[in-house]
């Protein structure tokens, strides 16, 4: 699991020098680091105390119909990623999470990417599917930039909305960009405006052309 740690509880250590983390790799400096934060124990104004140390920081869809391996719900939670412009100890990061929003352990962020798609358990079919356009992006961060697709992954997208259309009987830019919109599929969308408009409206176009002559679309 991308983000997360320890459940908060009677159990945690009372002294910040007691906690220690899961991974020992974590004691090891980074510059982004996961929690998993549940707002039933956490101060009413966190979002207002992670903004106040001025770091970007992105904010998931709460997580209120993941279900545990014994088929019970899971306590409603937040993925976070902090996002700091320098390294910081594991020492420092629990300061602010263990101690002042009084959450489980945070983990070493292996990747950022990866870790804001888990927020919507984009790549956990199995998982319930949360809604991209409610991850929130604080202090700056910008998501299609923390986001931002390779080439091959580019084509990968636009095969599938090649094959979107083709199965939908789409006939119209402005339908496939509809979906995408009402589905939160930002990554699509992202392709479709910012790489693939001249080539898809181009596609369609001929769709069109063929459809008008009694082709077969």
């Amino acid at each position: 699991m991308p983000s997360g740690g320890v459940r908060s509880g009677a159990g945690r250590p009372k002294k910040i020098s007691d906690i220690k983390p899961e991974n020992p790799a974590d004691t090891k400096r980074s510059r982004n680091w996961n929690f998993i934060l549940y707002p039933e124990s956490a101060p009413e104004n966190w979002r207002d105390i992670i903004d106040e140390t001025h770091i970007e920081w992105v904010e998931s869809p709460l997580h209120d119909q993941d279900i545990d391996p014994t088929g019970e719900n899971k306590k409603p939670h937040y993925h976070i990623t902090l996002l700091y412009p320098s390294h910081k100890a594991f020492e420092q990061v629990i300061e602010l999470v263990c101690r002042i929003l009084n959450q489980p352990i945070p983990i070493k962020c292996q990747s950022v990417k990866g870790s804001i798609r888990y927020m919507v358990h984009k790549d956990n079919p199995d998982k319930y599917q949360y809604n991209w356009n409610e991850i929130k992006c604080h202090g700056g961060a910008d998501l299609d930039v923390l986001c931002s697709s390779t080439h091959t992954e580019r084509l990968q997208i636009q095969n599938d909305i090649l094959r979107f259309i083709r199965d939908n009987d789409i006939i119209e830019f402005r339908q496939i960009v509809d979906v995408c919109q009402d589905s939160g599929l930002q990554d699509w969308l992202n392709v479709l405006l910012n790489y693939s408009t001249i080539s898809i409206n181009a596609y369609l176009c001929s769709v069109r052309h063929q459809f008008e002559h009694g082709g077969k679309k």
